[in-house]
């Protein structure tokens, strides 16, 4: 029989980001899975027991939890993600199987709770696609880092007429400022891109752990407040062992 897999957006860690129609979804399916990234994210896991705690209460089906496999850094970098998402693929296939075993019965339908949109940087929809037997996909979207970001700052993401880009802090080091828009969205920025840039040029919106209790906001001019943000980027990575963080750069007019 076909698993049907649920791959249900939760946004930034904020449970009433959560829409009705993924909290019905996650009653319905048959279990849950969720994944552990080690001793020092375990508040990521522990965030997904307490939304699946208050949200589903009685009606939560059983969770089962999955260890994910560290990417070879050594490797190209396409090479390496390609190898990691089969990795996981055979990895949530275990899961499931586990789960069956456990439960002594047939697993029809899985739930997997995707931090932010599973259609935006996250390759939930590409992984559960190698799953061997293949699964019927059912996607539902949440609440992303951008939405969050803006609101948090309480700003447009876009200037009145005017488009944008979203893109990766890898992306920004190896390109620069991305050409032909004057605002950019970064994301999966793990070495602070923004110091590569020539920072009078630019205006920055800055937040981490968007939507959560802990949510840190820095906005301004980047010459004035880069150093502020590696800084306190680095504080608080040491502070709670995971940083997600993701920011808006706007080219400032210059007259």
């Amino acid at each position: 029989m076909t698993i049907e897999l649920f791959l249900v957006g939760i946004g930034t860690g904020n449970p009433a980001h959560i829409t009705i129609q993924a909290i019905q979804q996650l009653k319905e399916v048959d279990i849950l899975i969720i994944p552990r990234k080690g001793n020092s994210k375990s508040d990521l896991a522990d965030l997904r027991h307490q939304i699946c705690n208050e949200l589903l209460a009685e009606d939560s089906p059983p969770l089962f939890e999955f260890d994910l496999p560290v990417r070879d850094n050594n490797k190209p970098y396409l090479v390496a993600v390609e190898e990691w998402h089969d990795a996981i693929a055979e990895i949530w296939a275990d899961c499931i199987r586990t789960a069956k075993q456990s439960l002594a019965r047939q697993i029809n339908s899985v739930g997997l709770l995707i931090w932010g949109d599973p259609s935006l940087y996250d390759s939930s929809i590409r992984i559960a696609k190698r799953l061997k037997p293949a699964a019927t996909i059912t996607v539902t979207p949440g609440i992303t880092a951008v939405q969050a970001l803006t609101a948090a700052h309480k700003i447009p993401v876009n200037e009145i007429g005017k488009p944008f880009i979203i893109t990766t802090g890898r992306q920004l080091v190896d390109f620069g400022f991305p050409e032909g828009v004057d605002t950019a969205i970064i994301m999966l920025d793990g070495n602070c891109a923004f110091t590569s840039l020539t920072p009078d040029l630019y205006h920055i919106w800055w937040g981490a752990y968007l939507g959560m209790e802990n949510e840190v906001l820095i906005e301004g001019k980047l010459a004035k407040v880069c150093d502020l943000i590696v800084e306190t980027r680095k504080n608080a990575r040491k502070r709670h062992g995971w940083i997600m963080d993701s920011y808006l750069l706007r080219q400032e007019r210059i007259s």
